[in-house]
């Protein structure tokens, strides 16, 4: 494999995972690259608006993207500009051990940081031991991640496959579309045992969501743990586990 030593993230928590496991490696990030929070790197625009002729000037060795956050077009534009582009695709918890350990390798890492196996050992850790009250009695969820228009998780995603692992079942999983618009009447008549409400990529805080769910209980959760994959995997069940936890009672 070339030798890799100039790298452009256009996903948080993949620059979270390269900043803490090869520093200096970065030398471009997006504007929501907000972890490390020192990291001194040249900011390139948006996930989804990303300023390609400023990364092309940067010449990286690699940019690494992910097929859900960053838009095929901007990729193209890179790969056009002669740069090298790595698309992870990360839809579950065991795709994110794998795709984690891929793009740590393309970009220098000759062995599998400490951080990585923790996290492996934390999720591994939690099988027969679910949320819910007991393994028969699951938790049901609806999971907004947008309100205007209100949007929900559906099938097929990586915060679906988290919360399934700590028992708690998406009421959308089987919906068609990965994040279907539902008006919030039609979720509040699903009628779960709890609504999960996520602060990225809507900033639902305790005055923006849960007056919407009267008589629901309602968990927020930080969506760094529940979407990103990176060094937080390794403390997410522990905090996402106590904070629905919390909401059941």
């Amino acid at each position: 494999m070339p030798s890799v030593s100039r790298v452009v993230s256009l996903v948080p928590s993949l620059t979270e995972a390269v900043a803490v496991t090869l520093p200096g490696a970065l030398v471009g990030a997006t504007d929501w690259c907000a972890h490390p929070g020192d990291l001194e790197v040249v900011r390139v625009g948006g996930t989804k608006n990303p300023r390609t002729d400023v990364i092309a000037r940067l010449t990286p060795d690699l940019v690494i993207a992910n097929e859900e956050e960053n838009r095929e077009p901007d990729l193209a534009a890179l790969r056009e500009a002669g740069v090298a582009v790595l698309v992870t695709e990360v839809r579950d918890v065991p795709g994110a051990f794998t795709e984690l350990d891929r793009v740590l390798r393309a970009c220098g890492a000759r062995s599998r940081p400490r951080w990585l196996d923790e996290a492996q050992s934390a999720w591994s850790a939690l099988v027969g031991t679910p949320v819910a009250p007991t393994p028969e009695r699951r938790t049901t969820a609806v999971v907004p991640v947008w309100r205007r228009p209100w949007m929900v998780l559906g099938r097929d995603t990586f915060a679906g496959d988290v919360l399934a692992r700590l028992g708690v079942d998406n009421l959308y999983a089987g919906h068609a579309e990965r994040y279907p618009r539902v008006p919030v009447e039609e979720l509040r008549a699903t009628a779960p045992d709890l609504v999960v409400l996520p602060d990225e990529p809507y900033r639902f805080t305790a005055d923006d969501g849960p007056e919407a769910f009267p008589g629901l209980p309602c968990a927020l959760l930080s969506g760094r743990h529940l979407t990103w994959y990176g060094p937080s995997l390794a403390e997410a069940p522990q905090v996402l586990g106590a904070a629905l936890r919390a909401a059941r009672r």
